[in-house]
């Protein structure tokens, strides 16, 4: 069970403050910080910890009475809006467990807040108890200027802790605690100190929008004039094409018909009473239903900056906000300078974005991970004002275990497998095969993408070097998990067996073990028959320059099913069920006899092509 948990405090220059809030965090049992990204400009650090539920909610508690102790709102001054010395604590789900388990945590976290360190707590997102305050922005509206006013408001009585302005709410300010989904926080630079540019086409992205403006617009378009609302002369502007309607109901209805659109809800959004329109700004939604930004000007980069939270990266993914960006900016005559990731980046978001650069140069896909990730780093301009660290800012790498036999040199590796030790063996060198069979396969495949004369196969060779990669990672994968695997037998091998109870114990154990060493080739054996089969994609379809290179790969992927499914005939006769011998017999003499029709295949193209 895994929860993140990413307090945002209200602190960006002084280092010590910063520090001892981050130690607050790691020095709780079972804690693990991933990251700590202040910003001088903002005055604002966003710390992200990992860890079991009860041990991130220890950490979560730390850190906001920490941060009470050390950070004084009274002095607080920051490009950031906020309202506390902790301004907000979200709880993200990572693994085993669900959101309402997250909401629960804010929960428990704000009674614990309110009720031991005398903080005003408001509740957001999934963990609020009003509807109205799921939205942060509606919490936080008027920051830390308005709460006296606020706390002395019934409406805006906290959901825990005093709603009382004293000296302690004046120091900490109040602090706002969720649960949520993972959040991307990314700053997009521009070549302009001038701030409107920035909020200019913020308003544009945002799903909120923005206020309708015609007239002089082009090239900028907070020049033109506020459109709005006229209904007494019949005058109701649709705020997403020029159509002008002469009563709501109509307008309404031209919403839904010509552009799918529930304006009332969107009214709403924006407090429009639809039947109060009289002299109104007419508005228009953003291009992303999924993102929330403003612009501000950052002196230490010496930009202007549109930043923004993404809260679905998948429905809105990183990339395509940029994008557009870089488009609305060209349109007003600016230049996007380079953009950044405030705290963490899950790693299938920025491979996405790897692929659609790499798709729009027309270069080859079927790349390492790595090489996809360095792609996206470049072309998002990540290191324009900070070095961008992949191991420390993307979550959830394909990570190799420093201790993994995949991580010894080449010579390393043969030294390990000459050694006495049965393990690694035959499997993990038969893993290793496959897995070489399959880089040679989509090595061929990437220097035919690209290539002049084979325009027509290009879209099928990426996604064949695409597969590769995909088989090629799960086998270098395979080349410890068999290693492992036959360690269960070894295991169980050194039970005890005293009595009779032991002994059926340390039995039924070794008869598991060879179950699991049987099937983790097994898996192996399919990988690698995956391998021939792309191999003779690129062998019938490949750059045939390096032809005899797909013929390589088709010798080491059959080496691979072959070495595999000998690792698990070997354990077959030590299996005691009658009905798993017969089905794994019948599924190994499948594969071999499918492998080595591939093979032979791939053998006669090979030796026709030089003849």
């Amino acid at each position: 069970m895994l929860v993140e948990c990413v307090p945002n405090f209200s602190e960006g220059r002084d280092q010590s403050v910063i520090d001892a809030i981050a130690q607050a965090a790691a020095a709780t049992d079972y804690v693990r910080v991933l990251d700590v990204d202040p910003g001088a400009d903002t005055n604002r650090t966003v710390l992200t910890f990992v860890g079991p539920p009860e041990a991130v909610l220890e950490g979560a508690f730390r850190v906001i009475e920490t941060a009470a102790d050390l950070i004084d709102m009274r002095k607080h001054r920051g490009a950031h809006a906020r309202h506390g010395a902790v301004d907000v604590c979200p709880f993200v789900p990572v693994s085993g467990v669900t959101m309402e388990d997250c909401a629960k945590l804010a929960r428990t976290l704000g009674k614990r807040v309110g009720d031991e360190l005398g903080i005003p707590v408001y509740l957001y997102e999934q963990a609020a108890l009003r509807p109205e305050r799921k939205n942060l922005a509606y919490v936080r509206q008027g920051e830390y200027e308005a709460l006296p006013k606020k706390l002395a408001d019934p409406h805006w009585a906290p959901d825990f802790g005093p709603a009382q302005w004293n000296d302690q709410a004046a120091r900490t300010g109040v602090v706002t605690i969720g649960a949520r989904e993972f959040l991307v926080a990314y700053n997009i630079n521009l070549n302009t100190r001038d701030k409107r540019h920035a909020i200019d086409i913020a308003f544009a992205i945002r799903k909120k929008g923005r206020s309708v403006r015609r007239g002089n617009i082009h090239p900028h378009y907070f020049r033109g004039e506020i459109l709005r609302y006229s209904p007494s002369k019949r005058i109701l502007p649709c705020g997403m094409c020029h159509e002008i309607a002469e009563t709501t109901d109509t307008l309404r209805q031209h919403y839904r018909a010509k552009h799918d659109f529930n304006w009332p809800v969107f009214l709403k959004l924006w407090n429009q009473p639809i039947d109060g329109l009289e002299g109104r700004p007419v508005k228009a939604p953003g291009l992303f239903d999924h993102c929330k930004a403003t612009g501000w000007v950052i002196e230490e980069y010496g930009c202007a900056q549109i930043t923004m939270n993404l809260t679905n990266i998948y429905a809105t993914p990183v990339h395509e906000v940029l994008e557009a960006c870089r488009r609305l900016a060209h349109e007003r005559g600016l230049v996007v300078t380079g953009s950044e990731i405030v705290g963490l980046v899950p790693f299938q978001a920025l491979y996405d974005a790897g692929l659609y650069y790499i798709d729009r140069y027309g270069g080859p896909k079927g790349l390492p991970w790595r090489d996809i990730l360095d792609v996206a780093v470049r072309s998002m301009g990540f290191s324009e004002v900070a070095p961008f660290e992949i191991e420390k800012k993307v979550i959830g790498l394909p990570e190799r275990p420093a201790r993994c036999l995949m991580s010894l040199s080449a010579r390393d590796f043969v030294d390990e497998v000459s050694r006495e030790s049965p393990a690694p063996g035959g499997g993990s060198v038969a893993a290793l095969a496959g897995a070489l069979g399959a880089a040679l396969a989509g090595m061929v495949a990437n220097l035919t993408v690209g290539k002049e004369g084979y325009e027509e196969v290009y879209g099928e060779l990426n996604e064949v070097a695409l597969k590769t990669q995909a088989i090629q990672q799960k086998l270098s994968g395979a080349v410890d998990t068999d290693t492992e695997a036959f360690n269960s037998v070894l295991e169980a091998m050194r039970l005890p067996s005293g009595g009779p109870e032991q002994k059926e114990r340390r039995r039924r154990a070794i008869q598991e073990g060879y179950k699991a060493a049987s099937k983790v080739p097994l898996e192996t054996a399919k990988l690698c028959l995956q391998a021939l089969e792309l191999a003779l994609i690129v062998v019938k379809k490949g750059n045939t320059a390096s032809i005899t290179d797909g013929g390589v790969a088709a010798l080491m992927a059959c080496a691979g099913v072959e070495g595999a499914v000998y690792n698990v005939r070997v354990n077959l006769p030590s299996i005691r069920d009658e009905e798993f011998r017969a089905m794994m017999a019948e599924e190994l003499n499948d594969l071999v006899q499918k492998a080595r029709q591939l093979r032979d295949d791939i053998d006669q193209r090979v030796s026709d092509s030089s003849r």
